[in-house]
């Protein structure tokens, strides 16, 4: 099981998450997120990281050349993308979806990605609601499937089990204020997400 870390602005919160077994990081670029990071913040800390943990670009509605650019300058390993971003080529792409109502796996065939982060919709965020949704729609989809949206260590058995996905993903819920994590909730929930993929 994957377990991506999302949202996070600091050394202390990647350190802890990386050391209680997080998969994947995710560092979002998004000017208008509460979790935003400048590249510059973003270097310092991918510095300190282990190579074995995956770092991860979050980008919003970006024209895919600045999206090269920082993959290149800041190492990173995977790049995930929000909106209308086109994938960059020779990049490891996530491609996000938020599922509402009309969500429907065909919107997403033609998009050239290693793997699916399925979010819940929202139109005032692109990520990080804290919000969940109907976990079967993710299942048998034939692709590599990251769940997202609301999940923690309360519901993430649960929604693995509902869902069977390829991975995982939380923000919001791991957070003890926009950004910063706390390293408990963290780590309780990486360990319920790894201990009902070994069950």
């Amino acid at each position: 099981m994957m377990v991506k870390i999302c949202g996070i602005t600091t050394r202390e919160d990647a350190r802890a998450a990386a050391d209680a077994g997080a998969s994947a990081l995710g560092f979002n670029f998004y000017g208008r997120s509460p979790r935003h990071l400048a590249p510059e913040a973003a270097l310092s800390i991918l510095a300190v990281l282990p190579a074995a943990v995956w770092k991860v670009g979050v980008f919003v509605n970006e024209p895919s050349e600045r999206v090269l650019a920082l993959a290149g300058a800041l190492g990173l390993d995977i790049v995930q993308l929000h909106g209308e971003t086109e994938p960059p080529a020779g990049l490891r792409v996530w491609k996000a979806a938020r599922v509402g109502p009309q969500f429907h796996w065909s919107q997403l065939e033609a998009f050239p990605a290693e793997a699916f982060l399925l979010d819940t919709a929202s139109e005032e965020l692109y990520g990080g609601t804290g919000r969940t949704f109907n976990w079967a729609l993710a299942r048998g989809a034939g692709q590599k499937v990251i769940l997202a949206g609301g999940l923690d260590e309360t519901n993430v058995r649960e929604a693995i089990r509902a869902a069977q996905p390829w991975g995982v993903d939380a923000c919001s819920r791991l957070e003890s204020s926009p950004g910063r994590k706390d390293h408990l909730k963290v780590a309780r929930f990486i360990a319920a997400a790894l201990s009902e993929n070994q069950s």
